[in-house]
């Protein structure tokens, strides 16, 4: 396998590990808690989702023909909770994201590793690109994941080894992730 195809293959792993990882968060959270703002400055994971939803959906639609920041894309409003969001709105637009960059990934070749892409007026190659995306969406999930367990007090069921048990998964040749 080339190493061009093999780095596509891992960043689509590495994005779903992601995206499988915040999915058990949020799956946790009942809608009070999923639309619970934990304090005066931190989102909720319903704006988080509100907003990685959007990012995905603008830096990955045309990705290696148009500048990833759309003009249609209202980032400020993604930080925004209004009546129409609902969780069943907010998830379905954040599937919507989610599959724009899986096709999209799936259809890069690997001579497309090379191109030059723009996003907010910068240029990047589209290896650039991608790992930007990625550590951006990492960054979400983690303050998903951190969120959740501040708002869900009671119940939270761990998606890595949980605190004080990491000799037990090593004694039982576990995985560390889930």
């Amino acid at each position: 396998m080339s190493l061009g195809k093999a780095y596509l293959e891992d960043v689509i792993f590495s994005f779903r590990k992601q995206k499988g990882m915040a999915g058990k968060a949020i799956d946790q959270l009942q809608d009070e808690e999923f639309f619970r703002q934990p304090g005066e400055e931190v989102n909720s994971i319903a704006v988080i989702v509100k907003h990685l939803a959007g990012n995905l959906k603008s830096c990955w639609t045309d990705f290696l023909t148009t500048d990833g920041d759309k003009s249609w894309r209202d980032r400020d409003g993604e930080f925004v909770i209004g009546p129409e969001d609902s969780r069943a709105r907010l998830l379905a637009a954040w599937e919507d994201g989610w599959d724009t960059l899986f096709r999209t990934l799936n259809d890069l070749s690997e001579e497309d590793l090379v191109r030059k892409v723009t996003i907010r007026g910068e240029e990047h190659t589209v290896l650039q690109a991608i790992d930007r995306g990625l550590i951006h969406a990492a960054h979400h999930v983690g303050q998903i994941l951190y969120v959740g367990r501040l708002v869900k007090t009671e119940g939270w069921q761990w998606l890595t080894i949980p605190p004080g048990q990491s000799q037990q998964y090593r004694a039982q040749g576990r995985k560390y992730l889930k």
